[in-house]
């Protein structure tokens, strides 16, 4: 197969998976999703400090990370990256619960790089985001 040929296909599904996505209802709300949801809305009032600080970021690809361990006190750190793992388990779930939910679990991907956009677009001024693969204040 040619090289045209072979963009030109990557191109064409690269397409569909967009245009099926457009057709995805992000907002479904089924029991799996809302308990999800309301997990992540309690664990939010301690991740804001953190988000604050400096201590923890976005990352592009949809989840958080420890942007800044010094910004933490010792013993407080290993806290923070247990918060950590758990919103990024419970984010993890929320983006195949949302893609099997509209019957599509191959959107995962998709699903999850338009979240990331949303968590960027929507983080406060000073908190730290991804792009790329470099952190930037907000």
């Amino acid at each position: 197969m040619n090289r045209l040929l072979k963009f030109c296909l990557t191109l064409l599904a690269l397409c569909l998976s967009t245009a099926a996505l457009a057709q995805a209802d992000l907002e479904v709300n089924t029991p799996g999703v809302a308990a999800l949801k309301q997990s992540m809305q309690a664990r939010h009032a301690q991740l804001a400090g953190l988000y604050a600080s400096g201590a923890v970021g976005l990352t592009a690809d949809g989840l958080v990370a420890v942007h800044d361990a010094s910004a933490v006190p010792l013993a407080q750190r290993q806290a923070v990256n247990s918060l950590v793992a758990a919103e990024n388990q419970d984010r993890t779930s929320l983006y195949a619960e949302i893609a099997r939910a509209n019957g599509h679990p191959e959107w995962q991907t998709e699903i999850r790089s338009t979240f990331a956009q949303r968590w960027i677009q929507r983080a406060q001024a000073g908190w730290w985001v991804q792009s790329g693969g470099t952190w930037s204040k907000k």
